[in-house]
């Protein structure tokens, strides 16, 4: 039987002309909670995102429906609201407030962070793949020196306030500024998880292990290894592909030992080498640890998942992916040549493009 995995979409509710941030989660979801599809429909941390989680899937198809069934629910709520429901790691503009949603939890966190809750304006793609806890730690360790790669391939956050950042993803940039984030330490084993988890609960604003944003961690809910390193993306057809891809390298790390390059590789510096140049230019290779060319490095991707993909489809998802090397960031910006309408429009169209 094939690994099963989940997929949650974060998305922004934005006004439609300004493209900043509007506080429309309860309204939306008081119309989209409604039994209508699969999965499960929730807020988020501020009033202006929602959130979607599709059920347990076994195949790319099963994934692919459950994600263009709710967005499209959520592009017809959304021009009946008349806002625009974004699929982008930040928005392209901003209010100087955000409105936290409700819950005890979140204003704990809220005030644990002080002048970083209403900048908390991002939004990501995370993946689950069904692994016990044991195979999740050595997968969390065998992933380390993908991680780059993936966020280099999602980067779908340019914009911060109006400007161009010169990031393709501004949300792992502004990630950065938190108690926990990025690449996780390499564990010997579950214990090991467990003990530097329970260290962390209390310092900072990590309010519980709930609150670890390292890029790859075990799901405190779900009996599954979480990799949240993407940005979230603008169609659904992107965020299937790079689930697979996951997916894929979660099964391959059955085959790996726990760190594939020397310890000694830089894998932060890494991760902000990839969230500033995306795949323009050159990414740590995770075999080497050193610089090499982006097509060099997209191809031992491909090499390393292509025994772990599931058939014609799944083959065809992920070539386009890798053999693209166009991402999020880059669509917006060749929108945002043609003024704030024209980047309305993509957000409009991407929303509901089927793959």
């Amino acid at each position: 039987m094939a690994i099963t995995f989940g997929v949650e979409e974060e998305f922004m509710l934005l006004d439609p002309v300004t493209l900043a941030p509007v506080d429309g989660a309860p309204s939306a979801l008081g119309r989209l909670d409604d039994r209508g599809h699969d999965g499960i429909v929730s807020g988020e941390f501020l009033r202006s995102q929602v959130e979607y989680a599709t059920p347990v899937c076994e195949t790319m198809a099963e994934a692919r429906e459950a994600l263009l069934g709710f967005r499209r629910s959520l592009a017809r709520w959304a021009a009946d609201a008349g806002v625009v429901a974004a699929g982008t790691g930040t928005p392209p503009a901003g209010p100087a407030v955000a409105t936290i949603s409700d819950g005890e939890r979140y204003s704990q966190i809220s005030d644990e962070a002080a002048g970083l809750t209403h900048e908390h304006q991002i939004s990501g793609l995370h993946v689950h793949v069904g692994v016990d806890r044991e195979y999740g730690v050595h997968a969390s360790n065998a992933l380390r020196g993908w991680l780059p790669v993936l966020l280099a391939l999602s980067g779908n956050s340019p914009f911060w306030r109006g400007q161009d950042t010169g990031y393709d993803s501004w949300r792992a940039i502004h990630s950065r500024r938190w108690t926990t984030f990025g690449i996780p330490p390499l564990f010997r084993d579950v214990d090991d998880y467990d003990a530097t988890a329970a260290a962390l609960i209390g310092i900072g604003a990590t309010a519980d292990v709930r609150s670890l944003n390292w890029n790859v961690r075990l799901s405190a809910v779900h009996p599954t290894v979480e990799v949240r390193v993407c940005d979230a993306q603008l169609d659904a057809g992107t965020s299937v592909a790079l689930a697979i891809v996951i997916r894929a390298l979660v099964d391959s790390a059955q085959d790996l030992a726990a760190s594939s390059a020397p310890e000694r590789t830089p894998w932060d510096a890494a991760l902000w080498h990839a969230a500033r140049h995306g795949l323009r230019g050159r990414l740590v290779h995770p075999l080497t640890g050193r610089l090499a060319p982006v097509t060099t490095v997209v191809d031992a991707l491909h090499d390393r998942v292509r025994p772990h993909l599931h058939g014609e489809h799944e083959g065809q998802a992920v070539a386009r992916l890798l053999g693209g090397a166009r991402c999020g960031a880059t669509q917006q910006r060749a929108a945002r040549r043609g003024g704030m309408p024209a980047l309305a429009d993509l957000y409009r169209g991407q929303l509901v493009r089927d793959a």
